[in-house]
């Protein structure tokens, strides 16, 4: 063992030479006060400093091969500090790296760094001035190393280090154990005597050599240990009496805390047991009068059961579903844990279900009561309460299905309430035997008049059936909501008291009061030994529950509130004993429906708008079932035959029914229409075929003659004269008595027409007619009349122009009154295309009115044959002409035979067509007319080189001249006639 003799008992301060203790500067200390200042960027690579290893020593590849080293750099310091660019060499080492715009400017001082003066120490000085005076004390108290005598302490030293020496090392060891065996063998060296077995003397002299040797170390460690202790027995005693001066304040102080004990125990004994004890019977009191309540509410919770079932046995759905919620919130909340009721929550959980098994049965036989009750009854909604509840029941169960069901009773209810119509409009016909004969069958049996009225009886219950479906959605829909307006005030007011709470200051005495309970409380568990932060935990934990409870029967309150109006079908007895449940269930603070149970708000709007689209669906159910009756009658056709006041007799009922349901559902359908519309094509067709076949007959059987025009014809005219295309009643009498006459008047003017024209007239009214009655079919009758007026047109031309009528008739020749007749006929119905298109574009949309160029089509095709009558009409006399004037000759008697033969057959043409076609017409034919025969005059006289060069063939052929324009102007209507008689000549060159 060391031991440094020449130390002093106190080290003395390395200070300066005033003595006074300087306190070392921390390191951490001195970089929290002082920031370091942020070097620059270095530009070369630090040198070594020396200290590891010389300059001259190479780079270790082993310790230094990831390092970067001042071998790596490739331009040495001299190189970047002698750079030849720029003359101020100083700068140049800083422009290297940043750049030729650098230049020294003065630092500014720093604005974190204060300035550091003699003031800033005076705390530290002020801290350390109480140890320094300790310092000095203790200094007078152990003598210093001046006073001991150099030269002894040093001798002193060496000689105990030289003693201390001889001891061997191995017992200066920190782990120097003699339980080790290689420490005992090498302290003691057994082998040094004899392992026989007898002692002889030069063991025995080993043996106390060894014990001499111990004993000499043990000597020279005990003088070592006396000499240091009595260099240090000043400190020592010190350390002693400081001892015994600790002791004495720790007698005191344990008589302090004995004291201060013995007064908390009387204070406790005086001032806390009694309150406590007074508290603790107040909770025990609060703990008996909880416990009752319990009881009670356990005593409520078990009547639940059969309360359920009396309500169930009433149909109170509403008021079970509400029990049992309320019965399950207050099982998983008041009476979580207790045993008895285990099993409960599992057995309203099944409640529940068979509850909801009971609602949709009951709600689909309310439906099929409701829809298949007899249509006498004047009430429109069957047990209004009890539709209501059932609605409000099953929207608590998130049943929203329950609309599927009513959708498919309607389906049912429909065809049932056609089916009743047929058997009831059989009964009463005699000639079908509705036992053999088929449903279907039945119908197609009927006349039109039974099947019409069977129709319209259908129509009229089909009325009355969405009427009825109509007022049940509606209350189903008011229903619904209500649920959502409840919920969304509900919502307002929740975000209203949330806001209310969290900036108003109404309740601190009610505050207060609660945090002094629960202050007392927290002192009672305290004082039953429960720790700090656990009697914390468990009073905040009441005190959420507390909360919690309160805001749970406000917000059930309110919804009991708003939906009450709903459950109004609880009887008297059941009222009352589900209301002393309940009251008896608020104990637990679980009184009405939670907001979660009921749908949000966007199913409840998907609800209400499935209620409007479930009447749409009933509507169009009804009238797939109409369409049903309609395809059954018109499967054989009988449809299609039809007379045409039948066929507007069906349509407009048909178009008031479904005006009718369009009113009634507020939504426009288009099936029944569109079944309409298919019948009606059919018909339109029949009918245009019916009508093309009897003009087609007219046509070939017409001799083309004038016909005398009966008065109901003229009196049709008249009517399509004063603006209305309309087929006039026939009348029976009055009609007879009237004489016919020999043309039609129209506007004025007199038509010569034949016998078919007539009946066509009244055929493209009867068209007319059918678009007024049928607005649906406008396009479709327009094509057909269109076709019709092309087939009159061109059919006859086919027999008029083309002669067909020679071999179909029989005629033995075509006339030019044929031609004349023909040519008036096609201008009348010229005359009423306007009108008729006219009609057909006030009932077209904007869209169709390109279909209108039928007629003007139409009218281009009657122009072009009324043209082509005329031609042939002038034709006619054209040839006449050329057979005629190519045998006139210039000689006396005068007039000439050939002039007399032409103004003859004149005479006739005029006679034949002067009463046929107007004035203007007769005029601009005969102009045609005199220009042939002036063309054929005029090659004649040609041919026979007579000129007029006032000679005596010139005066004989101006007699002959004078004779023809005298017989032309003596005919009727042309006498003002310009023949222009001077062109017969050639002209003088």
């Amino acid at each position: 063992m060391s031991s440094n003799q020449g130390s002093s008992p106190i080290a003395q301060s390395s200070g300066p030479s005033d003595g006074l203790f300087r306190k070392p500067r921390d390191p951490s200390m001195a970089h929290r006060h002082y920031r370091t200042l942020r070097s620059l960027p270095d530009v070369c690579p630090k040198e070594p400093t020396g200290e590891g290893r010389a300059l001259c020593d190479g780079p270790s590849v082993v310790a230094d091969q990831h390092r970067w080293t001042v071998y790596n750099s490739k331009v040495n310091l001299p190189a970047a500090l002698n750079d030849p660019r720029l003359a101020k060499r100083e700068s140049d080492f800083f422009t290297k790296t940043w750049g030729l715009d650098f230049t020294e400017t003065d630092v500014m001082p720093s604005f974190y760094l204060p300035n550091i003066s003699r003031e800033h120490f005076s705390s530290y000085l002020q801290e350390t001035a109480q140890r320094e005076k300790i310092h000095e004390r203790c200094k007078n108290i152990c003598p210093s190393k001046d006073d001991l005598s150099v030269p002894t302490i040093t001798n002193n030293h060496d000689k105990a280090r030289a003693e201390l020496e001889q001891v061997p090392k191995i017992f200066m060891k920190p782990e120097f154990v003699l339980n080790d065996p290689a420490t005992f063998n090498a302290v003691l060296p057994w082998s040094h005597f004899s392992v026989a077995g007898g002692k002889n003397s030069r063991d025995v002299a080993s043996s106390r050599l060894l014990q001499e040797k111990l004993s000499h170390y043990l000597d020279v460690v005990e003088v070592s240990i006396a000499r240091q202790i009595s260099l240090r027995s000043e400190a020592f005693f010190h350390a002693m009496s400081s001892q015994h001066e600790l002791q004495d304040r720790m007698r005191e102080t344990a008589d302090s805390v004995a004291k201060l004990r013995a007064r908390t125990a009387a204070i406790d004994r005086v001032m806390c047991r009694g309150p406590l004890r007074a508290l603790r019977d107040a909770l025990t009191c609060n703990n008996c009068i909880k416990l009752h309540n319990k009881l009670k509410l356990m005593a409520a919770v078990h009547q639940t059961q059969p309360t359920v079932q009396l309500l169930l046995s009433t149909s109170e759905f509403v008021g079970a579903l509400e029990l049992i919620a309320t019965t399950k919130e207050v099982l998983q909340q008041e009476l979580q844990g207790i045993h008895s009721f285990r099993h409960l929550g599992s057995q309203l959980c099944e409640m529940e279900r068979l509850i909801d098994k009971m609602m949709v049965a009951d709600f689909s036989t309310y439906v099929q009561s409701d829809l298949n009750r007899p249509f006498e009854e004047d009430s429109q909604v069957l047990e209004k309460d009890r539709l209501q509840s059932l609605v409000f029941g099953l929207l608590r169960q998130r049943k929203l299905d329950f609309l599927d069901i009513y959708s498919e009773e309607i389906v049912r209810a429909a065809k049932n309430v056609v089916r009743q119509c047929v058997v009831k409009s059989v009964s009463q016909i005699s000639e079908i035997d509705a036992d053999t004969v088929k449903f279907h069958e039945q119908m197609r049996l009927m006349t039109f008049h039974q099947w019409f009225d069977l129709l319209l009886d259908i129509f009229e219950h089909f009325i009355l059936f969405l009427k009825r479906i109509k007022a049940t959605l509606s209350v189903i829909r008011n229903v619904v909501l209500e649920v959502l307006d409840s919920s969304q005030s509900r919502r307002q007011a929740d975000v209203s008291s949330a806001t209310n709470h969290s900036d108003g200051r109404t309740n601190e005495d009610e505050e207060e009061e609660e945090s002094g309970g629960g202050e007392a409380e927290l002192a009672y568990l305290t004082h039953e030994g429960l720790f700090i932060s656990d009697a914390l935990n468990e009073v905040e934990q009441r005190s959420n529950a507390a909360a919690h409870a309160q805001t749970r029967a406000q917000t059930r309150t309110d919804t009991c509130g708003s939906d009450s109006a709903s459950a109004t079908t609880e009887s008297s007895s059941s009222r009352e004993h589900n209301s002393n449940t309940t009251s008896s269930l608020h104990i637990g603070g679980a009184t009405a429906i939670s907001e979660d149970v009921m749908p949000s708000d966007l199913e409840l709007g998907r609800v209400a708008n499935n209620v409007q689209e479930l009447l749409y669906t009933a509507s169009d159910v009804c009238h797939d079932r109409c369409i049903k009756v309609l395809m059954t009658r018109a499967k054989d056709g009988s449809l299609e035959r039809l007379s045409s006041s039948e066929f507007v007799c069906l349509s407009q009922a048909v178009e008031s029914f479904v005006s009718d349901t369009e009113e009634l559902c507020g939504r426009r359908s288009v099936s029944l229409r569109g079944a309409l519309q298919s019948q009606a094509y059919r018909f339109v067709q029949r009918f245009h075929e019916e009508r093309k076949t009897k003009l087609s007959l007219l046509l070939d059987n017409e001799r083309w003659k004038q016909a005398e025009v009966p008065a109901e014809f003229q009196d049709l005219v008249d009517s399509i004269a004063d603006g209305r295309i309309t087929l006039p009643e026939r009348k029976s009498t009055g009609s007879e008595d009237r004489k016919p006459s020999e043309f039609l008047c129209v506007d004025g003017q007199k038509y010569a027409v034949i016998g078919t024209v007539l009946l066509l007239i009244r055929m493209f009214l009867e068209y007319c007619q059918c678009v007024n009655d049928i607005p649906s079919i406008t396009t479709d009758i327009l094509t057909r009349l269109a076709d019709l007026l092309k087939h009159f047109n061109s059919r006859s031309c086919q027999l008029v122009l083309g002669a067909g009528a020679l071999q179909v008739v029989g005629l033995k020749t075509i006339t030019t009154r044929n031609l004349a007749l023909v040519s008036r006929c096609l201008q009348l119905v010229i005359h009423y295309i306007p009108v008729i298109r006219a009609h057909f574009e006030t009932r077209l949309q904007p869209k169709q009115y390109s279909i209108l160029r039928h007629f003007g089509h139409i009218t281009k095709d009657y122009n072009d044959h009324i043209a082509e009558i005329s031609a042939k009409l002038v034709a006619i006399m054209d040839s006449m002409f050329e057979k005629a004037l190519s045998k006139y000759e210039v000689k006396a008697p005068m007039p000439s035979a050939c002039l007399r033969n032409v103004c003859k057959q004149m005479a006739k043409m005029h006679e034949a067509i002067h009463e046929l076609l107007p004035e203007e017409q007769t005029q601009m034919l005969f102009l045609r007319i005199n220009a042939s025969f002036k063309l054929h005059l005029k090659r004649q006289l040609a041919r026979l080189g007579v000129i007029n060069d006032g000679g005596p063939q010139y005066g004989l052929v101006m007699v002959d001249v004078a004779f023809y324009s005298e017989n032309v102007q003596a005919l009727r209507t042309l006498e003002c006639l310009d023949l222009n008689m001077p062109e017969i000549w050639e002209q003088k060159r």
